[in-house]
């Protein structure tokens, strides 16, 4: 993996969890279509679109997956049928260690966080089993923000959490939505190759 970290004197350093820190988009693709199919659907579930979805919180991706296919669900009740088969699949996800080194390397010297989609619960449990859970101090989820990525909050709230202005922090991200978020925070992005970004 080739990660483009640009030059410059950086004083915080904000870290997408799911297809940046650890390889669980698949896991997380994988849940989606168990739950899904519980709820009628009769497809296979459409990847690409799923992938599109990468850093939008859990209830929006539930509605915008059953709109896509044509579901009638309860996003709330989708949210926990989901969040809990992927539960148990997350002791098989294992780390994008490229990332996960850069993480370890400069929470030494800087301040450092996870700004995540998922909520809460779910995003410190994934840390706890990767065993990063001691390496990020500051967790700005789903759960702390009215609008989640694409929108900037998340990662403007993970910057007032560390102390740093929002122009001097650095973003590692995978997906659009998440690039989206953070630029329009006005910080500098570094994008960690995914599925989803290597077929754009």
């Amino acid at each position: 993996m080739q990660l483009h970290v640009p030059p410059g004197d950086f004083a915080g350093y904000i870290f997408d969890l799911d297809g940046t820190l650890i390889d669980s988009m698949p896991v997380h693709y994988r849940a989606w279509d168990a739950a899904l199919r519980q709820a009628g659907l009769r497809e296979r579930l459409d990847e690409d679109f799923f992938y599109s979805l990468g850093g939008v919180p859990t209830r929006r991706v539930a509605e915008l997956l059953a709109e896509h296919h044509r579901l009638k669900i309860d996003p709330d009740q989708m949210f926990h049928v989901k969040e809990a088969i992927f539960t148990e699949m997350l002791p098989k996800v294992a780390l994008i260690e490229p990332v996960v080194a850069i993480a370890r390397q400069v929470a030494r010297t800087r301040p450092v966080s996870v700004a995540s989609g998922g909520p809460l619960a779910i995003v410190r449990r994934s840390l706890e089993l990767a065993g990063l859970a001691t390496l990020f101090p500051v967790i700005v989820s789903s759960d702390d923000v009215v609008q989640g990525k694409p929108a900037p909050d998340m990662f403007l709230l993970a910057a007032k959490r560390m102390g740093v202005r929002p122009e001097r922090c650095l973003v590692f991200e995978d997906a659009e939505p998440g690039v989206q978020g953070a630029l329009a925070a006005g910080m500098a992005v570094v994008h960690v190759p995914s599925r989803q970004l290597k077929a754009a």
